[in-house]
């Protein structure tokens, strides 16, 4: 039975449509409205506020926690600075994706970490003998996403100037300005949640220049006990701007044009999977760029040493499927094209130029903002590169048709703003990245 996350106070009214869903064992709102593209439109053009409450979250403290993470994830956090955040993936000894998430330094020795699924069991197998000690905070920390090209303006509303030098990928450690029509007796806290339920006028919180968008963005990460003061306060600053409430829905758009991968749709965390086929490498994913070889030993590093050498099976590539070809198909029955408003993700046979399947899309959607239709797909390596033509498989009026589709780059949405700073400088990432 899904529990109520710390802001469903605020939530559930807002939430007129009634479209939940179970996300991590918390009620999760798919969209707000009737109309979900208004969600959508928030974000790309304003701002949407998403509750990511739902994340695992984990605290890794001591003189080792920087070695402990290293030894389990492909990047090496070793490196990380304090206040820097990085995306990352981790694997098993066959170099085999477990999940995927974001590895904070807050200070030293103080990492935290978050995670698409349950983590802790993992992280403990690699702590004996070390001084580390590993936290599960995810019932502890309430967390939103605040996404879109004024998401910065808003969020300097409530936190301040310093939110200016925020560079991306980057955390700040802030007091909020909290909402006085907050009503710390009512915040809606899951039973394990403890402590006094007092909200102050001004509250700890973390911001991160994160997110799941691939716009301007930013995460907010507070305790439990400062959640709906921390929900007042955003709605308050964003009402001038356009800020709306979003859903999963809106948000799963804006990830697909991203180009950003899901762990349960794009591919299966590997102790999940029943067959070795199902089973990916970071490689075979397009995480390769953060796989950090040569250094000290971590989980899975021989294995993806010899996919390194060898090349992986198959990749992931970006699809474009063509619309004109898409349009005759339909007007062959005399119909229109249709595509739904929604992102899709029934897995789909694509097929090389002659017919002859070479690989599947797992997720797709029209995009409002670049007018083209998109999907993410997984093909023989031969048939990834950029501008290579493909065959996507529709139906249409109950028949099975190949469109033309071609390879395409990802991101397919890549705005300046992501990344630059308000002076205009553009932080870049690794080549090929598709840091969050």
């Amino acid at each position: 039975m899904p529990i109520p996350t710390p802001f469903h106070e605020r939530t559930a009214p807002l939430c007129t449509s009634m479209r939940w869903k179970d996300w991590a064992g918390y009620h999760a709102v798919c969209s707000y409205g009737t109309y979900m593209p208004a969600e959508y439109f928030a974000i790309r053009h304003a701002a949407g506020l998403v509750d990511v409450t739902p994340l695992f979250k984990y605290d890794v403290r001591g003189r080792d926690a920087a070695a402990v993470l290293s030894r389990i994830m492909v990047r090496d956090i070793t490196a990380l600075k304090v206040g820097q955040v990085v995306y990352s993936c981790w694997c098993d000894d066959d170099g085999k994706v477990v999940d995927d998430g974001t590895v904070w330094r807050l200070e030293e020795q103080y990492f935290r970490m978050t995670s698409a699924e349950p983590a802790i069991g993992w992280l403990m197998r690699f702590v004996r003998g070390c001084d580390v000690q590993i936290q599960d905070v995810s019932r502890q920390i309430a967390a939103l996403s605040l996404q879109g090209p004024n998401a910065r303006e808003i969020l300097k509303q409530v936190a301040g100037p310093e939110l200016d030098r925020l560079r991306f990928f980057r955390l700040l450690r802030c007091r909020i300005a909290g909402s006085a029509g907050a009503s710390p007796s009512r915040v809606a806290r899951p039973p394990s949640a403890v402590g006094p339920s007092l909200v102050a006028s001004s509250f700890d919180a973390i911001i991160t220049r994160t997110g799941y968008t691939g716009d301007l963005g930013y995460e907010i990460w507070v305790e439990n006990r400062h959640a709906l003061a921390l929900y007042d306060a955003l709605l308050a600053a964003g009402k001038p701007h356009g800020l709306l409430p979003a859903g999963l829905d809106a948000q799963d758009v804006c990830r697909v044009e991203a180009g950003f991968i899901l762990n349960g749709v794009d591919y299966y965390s590997a102790p999940h999977c029943l067959i070795e086929k199902r089973k990916s490498t970071p490689y075979e994913l397009d995480l390769g760029w953060m796989v950090k070889l040569d250094r000290e030993p971590f989980v899975g590093q021989a294995a993806l040493r010899r996919e390194h050498a060898r090349g992986p099976r198959r990749v992931l590539v970006g699809l474009e499927i063509d619309w004109d070809h898409f349009a005759a198909l339909h007007a062959e029955h005399g119909l229109p094209p249709e595509v739904p408003t929604a992102a899709w993700r029934t897995p789909v046979p694509v097929y090389d130029a002659r017919g002859r399947q070479v690989g599947y899309a797992t997720s797709g959607v029209w995009s409002p903002t670049l007018k083209k239709n998109l999907a993410l797909a997984t093909v023989r390596p031969a048939f990834g590169k950029v501008g290579t033509e493909l065959r996507f498989e529709v139906t249409v009026e109950y028949e099975r048709r190949l469109c033309k589709a071609f390879a395409a780059a990802k991101p397919f949405f890549d705005p300046e703003r992501k990344k630059a700073t308000p002076g205009g400088e553009r932080v870049e990432s690794a080549p090929g990245s598709s840091e969050r």
